[in-house]
């Protein structure tokens, strides 16, 4: 089930990069309107899409190495979630400096990287029993 979630959520990215950079902005930034995306980070998350997507519908050790990654992402944002912002405000943004982050993404973060962690210790706890 978790499979066919993620690749749900590939094929969804992958058709609708500027709407998932919208909800992002909306969630996790105070001022979007102020901030320019940088012109290939659209490109970038449909790519990011196609991965998920075809690592969902083919299963196997794709599949295993996306959950695998999955989890060590999600104990950085868990563990370290002030990094998340770092990284994000120069990868997604041309002015990372103008980014006003939303007083809660910390916390979201945390719950997020969580949640990554949990999925990636699940799959790995179902790959080992079968």
């Amino acid at each position: 089930m978790l499979r066919q979630f993620l690749g749900a959520l590939g094929v969804l990215t992958t058709l609708v990069p500027d709407r998932i950079v919208d909800v992002f902005e909306a969630i996790a930034v105070e001022n979007p309107e102020e901030n320019t995306v940088h012109s290939w980070f659209s490109p970038l998350i449909r790519v990011e899409g196609v991965v998920i997507a075809l690592a969902a519908l083919r299963g196997g050790r794709l599949y295993a190495w996306l959950m695998n990654i999955s989890g060590i992402f999600g104990a950085v944002l868990l563990f370290l979630p002030r990094l998340y912002e770092q990284i994000a405000g120069p990868l997604v943004y041309e002015d990372p400096e103008s980014v006003k982050w939303n007083e809660h993404l910390t916390g979201g973060v945390r719950v997020i990287g969580a949640v990554y962690v949990l999925l990636a210790l699940l799959d790995r706890r179902r790959r080992h029993e079968s």
